[in-house]
Formats: structure tokens, sequence, C-alpha cells
């Protein structure tokens, strides 16, 4: 007996269809075109939750680094002093500091300049 796959083959395109709303041109109606685009976006985005994570540390090192220039230190030797200080805060506060509270990152750079010598 031959069965058709109508139902099945319909809910699958509808499934693959809504995952491409949005898409641009035939990327968004076309079932074939739809497939491929989805199974690439798929790739780009498990790609990019790395990438992404790796784009905020650059952004937090690069502020570090102005605000602890500004305060007369390069970013390594502060990281280095504050190591030696016993002062264990990550990347993402440091960066958050040196933006919305300059005068408590200011001490943190006297506190690493001290440890320095």
């Amino acid at each position: 007996m031959r069965v058709k796959t109508g139902l099945v083959r319909r809910r699958r395109h509808k499934k693959v269809l809504k995952a491409a709303k949005g898409f641009r041109g035939a990327s968004g109606t076309v079932f074939k075109q739809a497939k491929q685009a989805t199974i690439r976006a798929a790739a780009f985005s498990t790609r990019d939750r790395k990438v992404l994570k790796r784009d905020m540390r650059k952004l937090w090192i690069i502020r570090i680094n102005a605000a602890s220039r500004a305060n007369g230190l390069s970013y390594s030797k502060f990281m280095n002093g504050l190591k030696l200080a016993g002062i264990l805060l990550d990347r993402k506060v440091l960066a958050d500091l040196a933006v919305n509270n300059a005068a408590e990152f200011s001490k943190l750079v006297e506190a690493a300049k001290a440890k320095l010598g």
C-alpha cells in the first residue's frame, strides 16, 4: 500500500520555514533555500557565541588599559601589581570600575603601584 508523506512533509517544511522567518528573498520562502540558510545560520550562531565572549574580554582589556594609563601605569604592570597585592577582581569588574567609578579605580592603581615598588 502506498503512503503519501503529506502531513509529515508539511510539518517538516513549516518547521524549517518558521526558523527562516525574516530571511531575505527565497531564503525565507522557498524550502530548499530556507533549509540551507537555517543550517548556515545555526553554524554561525554556534561559532559567534564563543566570539562574543572573546570580543567582550578584548573590550574590557582596552578599557582597563586606557584607565590605568591615565593613572600612569600600563595594563600589564597594573594587572601584575593587582596580583601581587592579592586583589582578585576579574576584568569585567575592573572595566566597569574604570568607566563608572574612576576614583575607586585610581585607588586600585595606587595599590598596584605600591606593590610594584
